[in-house]
């Protein structure tokens, strides 16, 4: 898979899930969203998945020895894992896996305050990959108790809204936090009002949101596979969204807007 170095930092620059069984998990998304696979140079247990000839995102097989939760996890590019790394701690987070070395880079788990699991990653990223273009995902949104003090967090962690050269710029909106690069919105980050107290109702989680053709087709096609429909087919008939899971338990939402 060609590989370049990003221009700008903090955005986000793939998202993986790591599956119970990989082969199950490519013939649901597959029957849901019409990916095909093509191998990576991590070996047989990891796959980059393809909407149409783009890359749209990765999947891999959990160790049998991780008790984990399967998940849809977003990863952000940034210049050194280390100081990210040790950004995220200091601020009462936690760095569950690495920074370790996977060609070409290195790639790092950690949960913010909140515990929503987000990645980050040092090196080579894949070019022309970015949130609602091309194959990658149509959005990526953070649903949080309280989306101000969580863009503090990732501000500081991610040097978000900063001077430095490549920095992302952070809006806030009908409060809510958009998070964008140098043309469009990359992430959102959505609570209460950011003038609201917490929501303790809210498990903070990052969601991940597909584009299809047909909204009702692919959430008939994850029931039909073993998946859930979480949340049914609802919006305009240009806007239509659903929330499902995969057999594993992988929360993502499909979207044809």
């Amino acid at each position: 898979m060609e590989t370049s170095f990003p221009v700008m930092y903090g955005v986000p620059c793939w998202v993986g899930l790591m599956a119970r069984d990989l082969r199950a998990a490519q013939s649901f998304y597959s029957a849901v969203l019409g990916w095909t696979y093509r191998p990576t140079e991590l070996g047989p247990e990891f796959s980059v998945a393809l909407a149409g000839r783009r890359a749209a995102a990765g999947i891999g097989a959990l160790a049998s020895s991780l008790q984990t939760a399967v998940a849809w996890t977003p990863y952000f590019s940034v210049a050194d894992a280390d100081t990210t790394a040790a950004r995220v701690r200091e601020r009462g987070a936690t760095v569950a896996v690495g920074p370790i070395a996977m060609h070409p880079g290195r790639a790092t788990l950690a949960a913010d305050p909140d515990g929503a699991v987000f990645g980050f990653w040092e090196g080579r990223t894949v070019p022309g990959w970015s949130v609602g273009r091309g194959g990658a995902p149509a959005r990526l949104e953070l649903r949080t108790r309280d989306a101000f003090a969580a863009a503090i967090f990732y501000a500081e962690v991610l040097t978000w809204g900063t001077q430095e050269a490549g920095s992302c710029e952070v809006r806030y909106e009908n409060g809510s936090v958009l998070v964008r690069d140098a043309t469009h919105t990359v992430a959102a980050l959505h609570g209460g009002a950011v003038e609201s107290a917490p929501d303790p109702q809210v498990r903070p989680r990052w969601r991940v949101y597909f584009r299809v053709a047909d909204v009702d087709a692919a959430a008939g096609a994850a029931a039909e596979a073993g998946g859930v429909v979480v949340s049914a087919p609802a919006g305009p008939a240009a806007g239509r969204e659903a929330t499902l899971r995969d057999p594993d338990g992988g929360l993502f939402a499909v979207t044809d807007g």
